[in-house]
């Protein structure tokens, strides 16, 4: 069956984080797959993960991440079975923790200032 760009990266996305929550290494924090993008030759796969943690925690998790993703690679080729699966290349997706701290500046807004003296 032939893949198109987009119906790949949604079957990379579900493989990977079907992958990802069998992975017994404890250098692997909380990790959510967020998005995958696939080029139009169906080569290269940039899989965007999203880490609940520090900073540390972060940086930790990417490194696993990038160790094992030989493994990531065999493993997905087995299960989608393509004719070459996609290297891939992982990146750190900070929209979400973007996203929070845009909501909390947008709640601190509607807060009302308390009032330290009369202006009026």
């Amino acid at each position: 069956m032939p893949y198109r760009p987009e119906r790949l990266a949604a079957a990379i996305q579900e493989e990977i984080s079907q992958i990802l929550r069998e992975m017994k290494d404890p250098r692997l924090g909380f990790v959510s797959v967020t998005n995958v993008e696939v080029s139009s030759d169906l080569r290269y796969a940039r899989v965007y993960v999203s880490v609940l943690g520090s900073p540390t925690e972060e940086a930790a998790t990417m490194e696993a991440l990038q160790h094992a993703q030989g493994f990531l690679r065999s493993e997905l080729g087995r299960r989608i079975r393509l004719r070459h699966t996609p290297e891939i290349s992982f990146r750190l997706d900070r929209s979400i923790r973007h996203g929070a701290r845009i909501n909390e500046l947008l709640r601190d807004l509607d807060r009302p200032k308390s009032s330290g003296g009369n202006n009026e």
